[in-house]
C-alpha cells in the first residue's frame, strides 16, 4: 500500500518549492490523468488561452475553407506562443503551481470564511448592473448605429461594475475550491451569469458578449480545475451546431428593432473568424490611428469617468472600421492577435504575450497558491487582456479599469477575513526547553 506525501526541497531558489507526489491510494488512471493535465495547464495558462480558440475553431475553419492566408494565422499564433511559452517555461525554474491544487486552494481560502457571501453579493450586483445598463440603452445596437450614447448618471454607475461578471466567476470558483460552495450551487450561479448575458443579448441585439463570456468561463474553469478539458471541446462543437439558429434569432431581434440586416451575410460567413483575422495580412504595420498609448492607459484605466468626464470615449474599433472604409457608427477589429500585429507589429505580439504570461505566473505562484484576490486578477487577465476576440489596446485598459473596480471587493474580503494566528518561533536545534 502506498500513501501520498509531499516533500519540500529547501533549496536556495526564490520561492522554489519542489514536490514529489506519490500516487494516492485508490487513485484511478483517469484521476491521475486529470491531475497531470491540470498541472500542465496551470504551468502554461496563457499559452493554453492563446491556443484554444485557434486549435478548436479558427484554424480548422481556415483549413476547411482553403484560406490562402492560413500561413499568416499560424505565424501570428506562433509569435504569441513564442512570447508566452518562453516566459512560462522560465518561470518553472522559480517555482511550480501546487500539485495538490484543491487542497492548496482550501488552505489559501481558509482565512476568508465569508468568501461565498461576498461572491454571491458580487454576482447579484453584476446581474443588476448588466440588466439595468442594457435596459437603459447601454451597448444597444440601435443606439450605436444612430451614433447616440446614453450619458445618464445611472448608466455611468452601471459601467463601474462592467467587469464584475468575471470577478464574480472567480470568487465563485475560489469558494468552490475552498470548500464553501457545492458544485451544484456553483453551476447554478454560473448559469445565472450566462442567463443574464443571454437576456442582455435580447435587449442589445449583440451576441458577442455572450459568446465571449462563455468562452472565458469555460477556459478559466479548465485552468482552475472546476471543468474538464473535454467541456471546452464539447462547448465549441455545440456553438458550431447552434450558431445558425442563434444567428437567425439575433437577426430577427435586429429587424424587430428597425435595423436593416444584410441577407447576403450568412451564419457561415460570420463564423469565418479566419477571414476577419487575415484582413490585416497585407497591411504595412505598425499603423497609427491615434489609438491609446503611454499615459492614456493610466488616464483611462485608473481614473473613473465620473472623475474625468471631459475625456473622449475609446473609439479604437470605430477607427479601425473607418480605416477599412466603413462608417464611424460601426466597429471592427482583427481579433486580439490581428490587432496587436496591426498596431505594434510582430515584436508587439511577442512582447504583449510574454508580459501577460509573466504576470499570470506571478499571480498563480508567488508565495504559494493564490488566494481569492490573485485568482480574481488572473480571471480578469483572461476575460479582458487576453480574450481572443478583444479589441486591443482597449482590452488592456479594460483590465486596468476592472482591476481598480475590484479593489472594493478585495477590501471587503480583507475586512471579513480572519488573520492567521502567530506561530511561535521554533526552538533552535539542541536547545532545552524547561
Amino acid at each position: 500500500m502506498t500513501c501520498s506525501r509531499a516533500v519540500s526541497d529547501p533549496g536556495s531558489g526564490i520561492g522554489a518549492v519542489e514536490f514529489r507526489v506519490a500516487r494516492p491510494v485508490g487513485a484511478t488512471p483517469s484521476g491521475r490523468q486529470r491531475e497531470v493535465i491540470g498541472g500542465l495547464l496551470r504551468c502554461y495558462p496563457v499559452s493554453f488561452l492563446v491556443l484554444a480558440p485557434y486549435a478548436l475553431l479558427i484554424l480548422p475553419m481556415a483549413v476547411l475553407n482553403h484560406n490562402p492566408r492560413t500561413g499568416f494565422i499560424m505565424v501570428l499564433v506562433g509569435l504569441a506562443l513564442l512570447g508566452s511559452v518562453s516566459v512560462e517555461t522560465a518561470c518553472l525554474f522559480l517555482g511550480r503551481p501546487d500539485p495538490q491544487w484543491r487542497r492548496g486552494m482550501r488552505g489559501a481560502t481558509a482565512r476568508y470564511p465569508r468568501i461565498y457571501p461576498v461572491a454571491r453579493l458580487v454576482v447579484l450586483i453584476s446581474i443588476a448592473a448588466e440588466l439595468s445598463g442594457a435596459y437603459l440603452g447601454e451597448g444597444n445596437l440601435v443606439a450605436q448605429i444612430a451614433g447616440e450614447t446614453s450619458d445618464t448618471p445611472m448608466v455611468a454607475v452601471t459601467k463601474l461594475f462592467s467587469g464584475w461578471a468575471a470577478l464574480g466567476f472567480a470568487l465563485l470558483v475560489a469558494s468552490h475550491l475552498g470548500g464553501h460552495l457545492s458544485k451544484a450551487k456553483l453551476y447554478g450561479w454560473l448559469g445565472a451569469l450566462v442567463g443574464t448575458k443571454a437576456v442582455v443579448t435580447v435587449l442589445t441585439a449583440l451576441t458577442a458578449p455572450l459568446i465571449a463570456f462563455v468562452f472565458f468561463a469555460v477556459t478559466a474553469g479548465v485552468v482552475c480545475g472546476v471543468f474538464r478539458l473535454r467541456y471546452l471541446v464539447i462547448g465549441t462543437l455545440m456553438l458550431v451546431l447552434l450558431w445558425p439558429a442563434m444567428f437567425d434569432y439575433r437577426n430577427g431581434i435586429r429587424e424587430d428593432q428597425g435595423v436593416r440586416v444584410d441577407d447576403a451575410v450568412t451564419a457561415t460567413d460570420r463564423m469565418r473568424l479566419d477571414r476577419q483575422l487575415t484582413v490585416v495580412a497585407d497591411t504595412e504595420v505598425p499603423v497609427d490611428l491615434g489609438q491609446p498609448e503611454g499615459l492614456d492607459y493610466l488616464r483611462y484605466g485608473l481614473v473613473p469617468r465620473i472623475l474625468d468626464q471631459g475625456r473622449p470615449a475609446l473609439m479604437t474599433g470605430q477607427q479601425i472600421n473607418r480605416y477599412l472604409g466603413g462608417s464611424r457608427t460601426s466597429a471592427s477589429n482583427f481579433l486580439l492577435l490581428g490587432n496587436i500585429w496591426f498596431f505594434d507589429g510582430a515584436v508587439g505580439v511577442v512582447v504583449v504575450h510574454a508580459f501577460w504570461a509573466g504576470f499570470a505566473a506571478l499571480l498563480l505562484r508567488w508565495r504559494g497558491r493564490p488566494g481569492p484576490a490573485r485568482l480574481s486578477l488572473v480571471c480578469l487577465v483572461f476575460s479582458d487582456a487576453l480574450l481572443w476576440s478583444g479589441t486591443y489596446p482597449d482590452s488592456m485598459i479594460g483590465f486596468l479599469q476592472h482591476a481598480v473596480s475590484a479593489m472594493a471587493v478585495f477590501i471587503l474580503l480583507w475586512l471579513t477575513g480572519t488573520f492567521p494566528a502567530r506561530v511561535p518561533a521554533r526552538p533552535a536545534r539542541g536547545a532545552v526547553s524547561g
